[in-house]
């Protein structure tokens, strides 16, 4: 324990001293930048303390000397104000000496700026003289409003001096004066200096001598203007006058002082203040140079610091790397060994020795044969490591070579062998690094699942069923089995047939995009989920029918694909059609058994009205032959007459649609064609008058008598004249079809044909007929209208085949032939009846 303690007490002094060192190491460029920041600072702080203390002492001076030229020019002039005073008295009655004393006011005022006029008055203040002399052109007070203020200052002054028995001063007067001249501005501000003339003890007169406060800055010598602005001032800071207009530095040095201009004085202060002085060139050039060495040292010295921090940082960063490396070639599997250029092994890491079974010190300095490779395959491992070492690099990274290692427990390990250049600093090879992985257990299980892929694929092949797997993002078959290759080819076509969509479809890929952006948050549930089974008939000549299921799958590469199953169900749905066939002609003949029941049921019920009908109205027309007038007779009698025919007419009809129905023969007579078409157009005549249509009828004279029923064959003519009427009536608005072509009824012989036929045709202007439309158009119970039974059509072509003969409907183009026209329905009628010609 005591030991322990004294090596730490020894060990802790040389911790510290290693600390220190670093630090001294580290932090001595950045103590010399701060010492020499602090002693060149310390220089130009007392250089520029120095140069201001010259700098204030010279102001000083200055000042002092100024305001002694001020205080001597007063004194001067006091001086010369009372000689010329003393000589006014002295000279009362000779005229020259007044003269004389005059002259030498004049002479004060030309040599002193700051005196602008100079006033003589007598004991009673009324003016003896003034100097300079009065004029318009000079007397630029009483030509302003200042006169009555500069009267009233001196009048002051005059009384304080008369009082004081002394010289007096008065109070700055400022004046308001017009113009911006320079002499104006000297003006602007005044004081009087008031002198008293005394003779033996009593006051004869005052001489009283006008100051411009600009002026008096002027008694300054010029060259020291130059040089400073000298400023006088009033005790609040009232600026009276100015040297200089001319603004000083922010830094500019400053000084004032108190001026006494007399006796009884307002209260002055002269203020000086410095004008950036010359430049010093030299002197600048001195300082630049200091300053330009002292930031180059600074930054040397800082690049220095900057220098060597890095260096620890490098230096600090290279052991953690290599830590780093050491600690990752320690825990990882792989072995890594390196070879110099003879192929000698310089390195190898703890794994690779637990590979092997070998230590370091026994794997470093061997060369190839090594002695963990088997005998057996020591050649082949040669060969492959020489070709290795030869071959392009990037593809030995990527593909490795396999190889094998005996350990010293005779323990076989197969391997797989990745080779890189070993590059120096100076980038030139040095050597070879390998790294070796175990894959004896992953390529035991890849042997695995190739025979269970086999296994898989034997399966799948004998399906009965087409399997298919395709990329959702290249659209390229991924897996077929052999059903599909024998139907569909080894192309992805026949998979987008089944799946209901094309090789260019962008669905599936858009929903291959998003399934596989958030494939980290759909559960595997998800893409696993088969669809919902769905049948599925191929466009192409062989209409087979599949039975299709689908799933979305991730395929082996990452990327999602998209599996289906389609089962041939093409017998199933031929019986399940037949079937559907056979039910429907069952509900068909169901529907036709109970229409024919309804029908017998209303020819019952409506037989009895009809006849009351036909019996009411000939009765009438008996009762009315004789008992009215004649023109009466002529207007009622015949519409009772058509009434009661027409009653009888429609049992008729109704009677031959029953007796149709039950499957009789219809009851045929010999019929003139043009009467029963004329009856059909004169009974839907009169519903085209009212939906402003119109039809024309053209029929071939001298046609043949015919053997048929009328009624059923009227019947056929009056549905298909309404039909052509309602297609014109849906292709023509209201208010157009005045002008719309009339339905046209045709009856001529067909001779194109043997032997000839009558030939009924219906034609109409409307929109035509669409071709799906013409192929169900006699089909029963189809219709295009919303409340059609969709049997008229199909009641037509029966009455007509029953007559042996046929009925068709054909579309008209217009004369450019580029769309539909209108519609034409023949009717073909054979002249004599198959009775007939069997009783012939």
């Amino acid at each position: 324990m005591k030991k322990t303690a004294y090596s730490g007490l020894i060990l802790g002094p040389i911790r510290w001293l290693r600390k220190i060192r670093g630090f001294r190491i580290v932090y001595t460029p950045l103590l010399a930048i701060v010492l020499f920041t602090a002693v060149m600072g310390i220089i130009l702080g007392t250089l520029h303390l120095q140069e201001k203390t010259q700098q204030e002492a010279a102001l000083f001076r200055e000042l002092s000397f100024a305001k002694q030229r001020i205080q001597t020019r007063f004194t001067s002039n006091l001086d010369t104000l009372t000689t010329i005073n003393r000589e006014v008295a002295a000279s009362a009655d000779q005229f020259k000496l007044k003269q004389i004393a005059r002259e030498q006011a004049e002479d004060l005022v030309v040599n002193n700026h700051e005196i602008i006029k100079i006033i003589w008055l007598n004991n009673d203040q009324q003016r003896e003289w003034v100097v300079p002399a009065e004029s318009g052109k000079s007397d630029w007070i009483s030509k302003t409003q200042n006169e009555q203020l500069i009267n009233s200052s001196l009048a002051s002054t005059i009384e304080l001096s008369r009082v004081t028995s002394r010289a007096a001063f008065s109070q700055f007067v400022s004046l308001n004066l017009q113009g911006d001249e320079p002499i104006s501005a000297e003006r602007r501000i005044v004081l009087w200096q008031v002198v008293p003339n005394i003779v033996s003890g009593e006051i004869v007169g005052f001489l009283a001598a006008l100051y411009t406060t600009q002026g008096i800055l002027d008694v300054i010598p010029a060259e020291l203007k130059s040089n400073y602005r000298f400023t006088l001032l009033t005790d609040d800071e009232r600026v009276l006058g100015i040297s200089s207009d001319k603004n000083t530095p922010k830094r500019a040095f400053s000084n004032q002082t108190s001026l006494d201009i007399g006796v009884l004085s307002p209260n002055l202060t002269l203020r000086i203040d410095t004008y950036p002085p010359p430049t010093n060139l030299t002197f600048r050039m001195l300082i630049g140079v200091v300053l330009g060495l002292s930031a180059f040292v600074v930054w040397s010295l800082w690049s220095v610091l900057k220098q060597m921090q890095v260096r620890q940082e490098a230096e600090a960063s290279l052991r953690a790397e290599t830590r780093f490396r050491n600690a990752m070639e320690n825990s990882t599997p792989v072995g890594i060994r390196a070879h110099d250029m003879q192929k000698r092994i310089t390195y190898v890491n703890r794994a690779f020795c637990e590979m092997t079974g070998w230590s370091a010190d026994e794997l470093i300095g061997l060369t190839p044969p090594f002695p963990f490779w088997p005998d057996s395959r020591k050649d082949e491992l040669v060969e492959k490591m020489n070709l290795a070492m030869k071959s392009d690099v990037n593809l030995i990274m990527r593909v490795g070579i396999e190889g094998a290692i005996l350990k010293r427990d005779g323990t076989l390990m197969q391997t797989r062998t990745f080779i890189s250049p070993l590059i120096n600093e100076k980038d030139k090879q040095t050597g070879w690094v390998t790294s070796l992985i175990d894959i004896s257990e992953p390529k035991k299980i890849r042997e695995e699942l190739a025979a269970s892929q086999e296994r898989f694929t034997t399966v799948l092949e004998s399906l009965d069923a087409a399997v298919s797997v395709v990329s959702l993002e290249t659209n390229a078959l991924l897996f077929a089995n052999r059903f599909y290759r024998e139907r569909f080819g080894d192309d992805s076509k026949g998979h987008y047939q089944l799946a209901g969509s094309d090789s260019n479809n962008t669905t599936m890929r858009d929903i291959a995009e998003d399934l596989e952006e958030f494939t980290p948050g759909i559960p595997s549930s998800f893409l696993y989920q088969e669809s919902e089974s769905e049948e599925v008939q191929l466009s192409d000549e062989s209409n087979q029918w599949f039975e299709v299921r689908r799933r979305f799958i991730p395929w082996v590469d990452g990327h999602l694909a998209q599996l289906l199953i389609a089962t041939d169900i093409t017998t199933r749905k031929e019986a399940d059609d037949l079937a559907l066939q056979q039910q429907e002609r069952m509900q068909f003949t169901s529907r036709l058994t109970t229409m024919g029941e309804m029908a017998s049921s209303l020819a019952h019920e409506l037989n009895q009205p009809l006849s009351a009908i036909s019996n009411y109205c000939m009765g009438v027309a008996k009762r009315l032959e004789g008992n009215l007038d004649p023109a009466l007779n002529k207007e009622i009698l015949p519409a009772l007459e058509k009434a009661a025919e027409q009653a009888h007419r429609a049992g008729t009809i109704i009677q031959r649609i029953r007796g149709f129905v039950k499957r009789s023969e219809p009851q045929r007579k010999e019929s003139n064609i043009a009467e029963i078409i004329n009856d059909a157009v004169g009974l839907v005549e009169i519903e085209a008058h009212r939906h402003r249509l119109t039809i024309s009828s053209e029929i071939t004279e001298n046609l043949p008598v015919v053997n048929l029923d009328p009624v059923l064959i009227l019947q056929v003519v009056v549905n298909l004249l309404k039909n052509a009427l309602d297609s014109v009536r849906e292709a023509y608005p209201l208010s157009s079809r005045w002008s719309a072509p009339p339905v046209r009824i045709r009856a001529d012989l067909d001779t194109s044909i043997f032997p000839a036929m009558l030939r009924i045709q219906v034609t109409d202007t409307g929109g035509g007929i669409s071709e799906n439309v013409l192929e169900r158009m006699f089909e029963p119970f189809f219709s295009t209208k919303s409340d059609g039974m969709g049997m008229g059509l199909n009641i037509c072509r029966s009455i007509i085949e029953s007559h042996h003969g046929r009925l068709w409907a054909t579309n008209v183009q217009d004369s450019e032939q580029t769309k539909l026209a209108g519609c034409t329905f023949t009717i073909l009628l054979p002249l004599e009846s198959t009775q007939s010609k069997v009783n012939i």
